[in-house]
């Protein structure tokens, strides 16, 4: 574990690129909620990395997840975009300005920041997304009021690269990624494993083409749907293949313009959010998606806060507490082999009975 939490938070330190644009706080009050609560003193904020709170996946299911919990604990809730690396200091100091009584901070990105401010806060609840906020790589956080939410998405990766091996008529399945941090790779590492293991008890040779482990793989350099991830897709695509799992938020986008581009039948499958869900205009391409649960899980982490029962103990989301599965077939489920979802679904069951083993950065 002392490994995974060091890659973390290398990661974290590193400077992400992502797209969105900068705001100041934004405030509203719980005054009415769904449930009727009482507004309270309470305040939950968050603040998000370069991606925007309008990212269709990330920082988006993050956002719904606070602002649920505020919403029924009848909190005020403030939020704040960053536009670049540079923002996520001065963002979240004026949230701490607003006198917010938890912060979440979306993405690894955010780590360093996220702990020094906590140190200098105490009496704040911090809650981490995607990192084990362990800067200086000792095995514990950093702070004892931040709360790492953590993701295990290899084995719902797993799951899905034995549906595309199945699913694939060329046998040639593709995955990229933004760029090789622990929280891309490790969808990656998980599909190629789910890939290996049809191929294993399936007598089969089905290809994965863009990745070979670890940091060796088509990666974009960075996380916006532009040309670099259009040419990315293009070129996976150019080798065959009829599934592709493109991993770093927009950059789904550009892969489905590779697609149309081709004029091929080529099945995409999403990460983090059920993209049939989140973006309609992926629909027709969507085959499934990796869900990492980040809505759930920062929910339950805010409404504890607002609670007064807030626990600072790392959150590692899995296929058996359900922060990690695979979205529903949609539109493809007349195109898949009932056979194939129920070699799925009982994989699915051995790796939560510990039968079968998927191994991820968090393993380590």
């Amino acid at each position: 574990m002392k490994r995974a939490i060091q890659l973390t938070a290398l990661a974290g330190a590193a400077a992400l690129t992502l797209a969105a644009c900068g705001s100041a706080p934004e405030e509203s009050t719980g005054e009415s909620t769904e449930n009727g609560a009482a507004q309270s003193d309470f305040t939950a904020c968050i603040v998000s990395d370069e991606g925007g709170f309008d990212d269709k996946s990330f920082n988006q299911l993050s956002f719904e997840g606070a602002k649920k919990a505020a919403d029924e604990l009848g909190a005020q809730f403030n939020e704040v975009q960053s536009q670049s690396e540079t923002d996520y200091q001065p963002n979240v100091q004026a949230l701490v300005d607003e006198g917010c009584n938890a912060i979440v901070a979306v993405g690894f990105a955010l780590s360093a920041d996220t702990v020094e401010s906590a140190n200098s806060n105490p009496d704040i609840d911090y809650i981490l997304v995607d990192d084990a906020a362990d800067n200086d790589f000792d095995g514990e956080a950093d702070a004892e009021n931040v709360k790492p939410l953590l993701y295990n998405t290899a084995e719902a990766a797993f799951l899905a690269g034995y549906l595309a091996a199945g699913y694939s008529e060329a046998g040639k399945v593709g995955t990229f990624g933004g760029q090789p941090f622990p929280t891309v790779t490790i969808f990656m590492d998980g599909f190629k494993q789910g890939v290996e293991h049809f191929n294993e008890v399936n007598d089969a040779e089905v290809e994965v083409i863009g990745y070979a482990g670890g940091e060796d793989g088509a990666f974009t350099g960075g996380f916006a749907a532009n040309e670099t991830a259009k040419t990315t897709a293009t070129n996976i695509l150019g080798q065959g293949v009829d599934v592709i799992l493109p991993v770093g938020g927009p950059i789904y986008q550009s892969a489905i313009a590779a697609i149309e581009d081709s004029g091929r039948d080529v099945a995409l499958i999403g990460v983090d959010a059920d993209f049939y869900e989140t973006d309609p205009t992926t629909q027709p391409y969507v085959l499934t998606s990796i869900l990492k649960k980040m809505d759930v899980s920062t929910y339950e982490a805010v409404k504890s806060s607002g609670e007064g029962t807030f626990d600072p103990e790392p959150y590692v989301g899995t296929l058996e507490n359900e922060g990690v599965g695979l979205a529903p077939l949609h539109d493809f489920e007349d195109k898949v082999d009932p056979e194939l979802m129920a070699e799925v679904d009982e994989l699915r069951q051995q790796i939560i009975d510990g039968e079968l083993e998927v191994t991820s950065y968090l393993d380590q």
